[in-house]
């Protein structure tokens, strides 16, 4: 990270951690303790937690302090929504970019997917799922598109561990259509039919989601 900026470089980390699911929802952030593990001043941490603030993925309590979003169960549904439209629309813009090495290694990520459901390894199928899903839409030539991806993902990632746990039936559902997404970028498919593919790709699995809860989608 030579050259970059101390603020950078501490949004940068803590954003990873957060993605990865190194702290828990609602896990406090104390800066003095961040500071010391960074080896940096108090500063760029804080300004680091304010700009992950401003993404949804850290909230400010003035007698708690700073601690990891928590994100609820219509949060949840809200954002499945906001991913299934969103990718919908990158799936369908990055086609005509995606090449015969990113079909193989999605290829090879559903596989891994495959045997993660054998293993009954939850968190694996998980980072598997997201980087299937990045893999397509890094290919998306509209940057903004993308880092908005990036930021909706990570919001859900303090609860998108435990979805699956209560739906395990859709994991295998979700491979089976990843397997014919890949299909159909293969066979250059029209935009449209990209498009709405992948965006009920995302709402099936919010419609399982409901399920589970005992409830259904709301008409229209």
């Amino acid at each position: 990270m030579a050259g970059m900026s101390k603020q950078r470089a501490a949004y940068l980390a803590l954003r990873q951690r957060i993605m990865e699911g190194a702290y828990g929802s609602g896990a406090r952030l104390t800066i003095d303790s961040l500071a010391r593990e960074l080896g940096m001043s108090q500063t760029p941490v804080r300004e680091a937690i304010r700009q992950l603030e401003a993404e949804g993925l850290v909230v400010y309590d003035r007698h708690r302090g700073a601690r990891i979003a928590t994100v609820d169960q219509t949060g949840y549904a809200e954002t499945m929504v906001l991913l299934a439209l969103l990718e919908g629309y990158a799936t369908a813009a990055a086609a005509e970019h995606v090449g015969e090495e990113d079909l193989a290694a999605l290829d090879a990520l559903n596989r891994d997917m495959e045997a993660a459901v054998r293993a009954l390894d939850v968190v694996r199928f998980q980072e598997l799922n997201v980087e299937f899903h990045r893999t397509i839409y890094r290919r998306c030539p509209n940057r903004y598109l993308t880092e908005m991806l990036d930021n909706a993902w990570a919001r859900l990632n303090t609860i998108r561990r435990n979805i699956f746990t209560f739906i395990p039936g859709r994991s295998a559902a979700s491979i089976d259509e990843h397997r014919r997404l890949i299909e159909m970028l293969a066979e250059r498919a029209p935009a449209v039919e990209l498009e709405m593919y992948a965006r009920q790709h995302k709402l099936r699995t919010l419609e399982a989601f409901r399920s589970w809860q005992g409830k259904s989608l709301p008409a229209g």
